[in-house]
């Protein structure tokens, strides 16, 4: 059978801090803008991938800064979000999307039911399952955990700007949203915005959160606060702050 990933390309779960004292679990599903070799950058060009359609501007930064502000485990996905989305199911049409915005994604038209299984059995079940076998070694050995994904979005969208600068999003579980909602008075921050629970954005929480009855949350920043390593620094100094007094109030 042939393979999606080829010799020397990584795991999709790029596992950081894993002995993380921590309760926080931080994922980036959108951490990285690398295509494997084999779909030949998806027919896009070099400028393309720099988008924010191939990955979360400055997420990763974040992600990784605070994972040590906080001593706590990290996992972040390590293949552009256009080869596999790892926050949609595979029946989404956003998993492998034809179109992203006003962007065409020539290497995913056409895909057969081969081409779509081998993103889904070698990027995003590989990715799903790391998480949750970190999560239930974790349970094992006595360790709470409370899962944040970290997220960026950007400010012009098809053509219009957009005001809100930080969303806090959640469905079934608003306890960490709430705790955090007014922690950035100096910044447009919304619940639900500018993505929500309607628009799919949820998956991975509810796949690998809800189901253990994890108290989690995702965080979406404008990526035009984190595009340099300045902002993407001072926001998970930023976020540390309420994320360490919301585990004080849960006294863990």
């Amino acid at each position: 059978m042939e393979l999606l990933l080829g010799t020397g390309e990584d795991h999709p779960a790029h596992v950081v801090n894993e002995n993380g004292t921590s309760p926080f679990l931080l994922i980036c599903e959108h951490a990285s803008n690398y295509i494997p070799a084999r779909l030949s950058n998806l027919g896009l060009k070099s400028d393309d991938l720099s988008r924010h359609i191939a990955y979360d501007i400055g997420a990763e930064g974040v992600t990784q800064t605070l994972s040590k502000l906080l001593n706590c485990t990290a996992i972040l996905q390590r293949y552009s979000r256009l080869a596999y989305d790892c926050n949609r199911p595979p029946e989404a049409a956003g998993a492998m999307p034809e179109k992203s915005e006003i962007f065409e994604i020539p290497g995913n038209s056409n895909m057969t039911a081969t081409d779509k299984l081998m993103r889904v059995n070698e990027i995003y079940r590989p990715f799903i399952n790391r998480i949750a076998e970190v999560i239930d070694t974790r349970t094992c050995h006595g360790q709470q955990t409370i899962c944040v994904s970290i997220h960026s979005f950007t400010k012009n969208y098809f053509g219009k700007d957009r005001e809100v600068e930080v969303g806090l999003l959640f469905d079934r579980d608003a306890w960490l949203a709430n705790h955090l909602a007014r922690s950035f008075p100096q910044f447009d921050t919304r619940l639900n915005e500018p993505y929500g629970p309607k628009d799919g954005v949820m998956h991975l929480m509810n796949q690998i959160a809800s189901p253990r009855g994890l108290k989690h949350l995702m965080i979406e920043i404008r990526n035009d606060l984190i595009d340099k390593t300045r902002g993407q620094q001072e926001w998970a100094q930023r976020l540390s702050v309420p994320l360490i007094q919301a585990v004080s109030n849960l006294g863990v």
